[in-house]
C-alpha cells in the first residue's frame, strides 16, 4: 500500500520512510500542504500522515482540502504545544494523531490499524489486479500480499498457488491442477511438492493454520480458497 508522509521537517520525513519501507509501504513525500495535495492528485494513495505546522499550507487547511476530495486516512502528527491545532484537525476529518517525538513502533502500529479500518469498512476501492478476500488482499500489481493490513512474504511459487485460488474462489483445483497450472508442465508425484507449498502458504497467511480460514482442503479432491466473506 502507498503512504503520503508530509512534514517540512527533512529528517522527520526520512526516518518515517525508513520505518515504514520496512513494512513494506511504498512512501511519497511531501513537504507543504500544497506539495500533498499535489501528489494526491497524481498518485494513488491509501493513507496521509501530515504535520500540523508547515510553511506555505499548514497541515490544517490541507486536511480541510484533502477531505473536499478524499475519503483516505489521514494521521496528524503535532507538538504537545499544539493542542489546540490537534482538535481542530480532528474535527475536519483526521482520522488519527500522534505527538513528536513518537515512538516508530506506535506509528507503525497506528498506521496498521488506520489500513485496516479502511479496508475492512470498504472504502478501498479494489481496482484491476487486486483480489480480496476477509482481509487477505493480493496486489498483483505490485505482486504484495496483505493479510490484517500486515505484509506477507511468500516465495515466487508460494505467491503463484495462492494467486491462482484467489483469483478463482470456490472453486476446487487437484494437486496435479495446480501443479500442472504454477510449474507449467505435467504433474508426476507432484503430491508432496505441493502439499508442502500448501502447508508454507497457511503458516504465512492464517491466524491457526490447523483451522484455516481462507485456504481450505477438499477432502480427497484438492484446496480452494473460500469466496468472498
Amino acid at each position: 500500500m502507498k503512504i503520503l508522509v508530509c512534514d517540512d521537517e527533512v529528517e522527520i520525513v526520512e526516518a518515517i520512510e525508513i520505518y515504514l519501507s520496512n513494512e513494506g509501504y511504498q512512501i511519497f513525500k511531501a513537504y507543504n500542504g500544497k506539495e500533498a495535495l499535489q501528489i494526491l492528485s497524481e498518485q494513488e494513495v491509501h493513507l496521509i500522515i501530515m504535520d500540523i505546522m508547515m510553511p506555505e499550507m499548514n497541515g490544517i487547511i490541507a486536511t480541510k482540502k484533502i477531505r473536499e476530495k478524499y475519503n483516505i486516512p489521514v494521521i496528524m502528527l503535532s507538538a504537545k504545544s499544539e493542542d489546540t491545532d490537534k482538535i481542530i484537525g480532528l474535527n475536519l476529518g483526521a482520522d488519527d494523531y500522534i505527538t513528536k517525538p513518537f515512538n516508530p513502533l506506535e506509528l507503525i502500529a497506528r498506521v496498521k490499524s488506520q489500513l485496516r479500518r479502511y479496508t475492512m469498512l470498504g472504502n478501498y476501492v479494489i481496482k484491476t489486479g487486486i483480489y480480496k478476500v476477509g482481509e487477505l488482499i493480493i496486489d498483483d500489481e505490485q505482486k504484495q500480499v496483505t493479510v490484517d493490513g500486515d505484509i506477507v512474504k511468500l516465495t515466487p511459487v508460494e505467491y503463484k498457488i495462492l494467486l491462482l485460488l484467489i483469483q478463482n474462489q470456490g472453486k476446487v483445483f487437484s494437486i496435479d491442477n495446480i501443479y500442472e497450472s504454477v510449474w507449467n508442465e505435467p504433474s508426476y508425484s507432484a503430491e508432496n511438492t505441493v502439499a508442502v507449498h500448501i502447508r508454507r502458504i497457511r503458516e504465512k497467511i492464517e491466524i491457526n493454520p490447523k483451522k484455516p480460514k481462507y485456504l481450505k482442503v477438499v477432502w480427497g479432491v484438492g484446496y480452494k480458497i473460500e469466496k468472498n466473506q
